[in-house]
């Protein structure tokens, strides 16, 4: 085998490996809204509603949202679940939505995020392969007389 066909088994199977949790992802979010529809809407709590609607990393920008601003977050929760019992919002709401949503509110939750690079096989952070590249060429200090 080249070092293209490699890659390319690589980049499916890392595929493959993404696509299976996402199917994983929603297989668990059916389940929530099918036990969730079987108790009446009055139960359920405000986060309830709105987390049975969240796609993609949208409970982790709720969680983080939830720390940093935690009474404006409750008062956008309350609005939409609002929204989501009286049928106007309808869709799936990922990670990027939601902090959209609280970004144009006026709440700047920040989110943790990491770029990777693939080395050798390897995912390695973007601030390690950084560093070893400017640890490696450190300048010397030659000074013409």
């Amino acid at each position: 085998m080249s070092d293209n066909d490699k890659e390319l088994e690589k980049l499916k199977e890392r595929r493959l490996a993404e696509m299976q949790k996402n199917i994983l992802f929603k297989q668990k979010q059916e389940k929530l809204l099918a036990s969730q529809k079987e108790q009446p809407d009055e139960e359920l709590k405000p986060r309830d509603i709105l987390a049975s609607r969240l796609g993609y990393r949208g409970l982790e920008v709720l969680q983080n949202a939830e720390s940093q601003f935690p009474n404006e977050t409750k008062i956008v929760v309350e609005k939409l679940s609002e929204l989501i019992s009286a049928g106007e919002v309808n869709e799936q709401m990922d990670g990027g939505k939601l902090l959209l949503l609280f970004r144009s509110v006026g709440l700047n939750v920040r989110v943790k995020t990491k770029i990777s690079i693939e080395e050798d096989g390897k995912f390695v952070s973007l601030s390690e392969k950084l560093s070893v590249k400017y640890s490696s060429s450190e300048p010397t200090n030659q000074t013409d007389n």
